[in-house]
């Protein structure tokens, strides 16, 4: 599966919010050093309910729209 999100980074909780055909997540990891990546790999693995290892960020690392690949 293939997903497009933009991600906040500094919100006050992890959650996920769609609008319209847009995802945005909500994390409370800050942009620094990476930290909000790990952070985004690690909701949404539990939010899909699939090992970490399986989410991929293909595209936007350093951005905060991003392209996901859950496989």
């Amino acid at each position: 599966m293939k997903l497009d999100v933009k991600v906040i980074a500094g919100a006050r909780k992890d959650f996920l919010k769609q609008e319209g055909e847009l995802t945005k997540i909500y994390l409370r990891a800050p942009a620094v050093d990476g930290k909000a990546n790990k952070a985004l790999i690690e909701f949404l693995s539990g939010h899909f309910n699939v090992s970490k290892s399986q989410i991929e960020i293909i595209k936007g690392l350093k951005s905060c729209s991003k392209t996901i690949t859950i496989s």
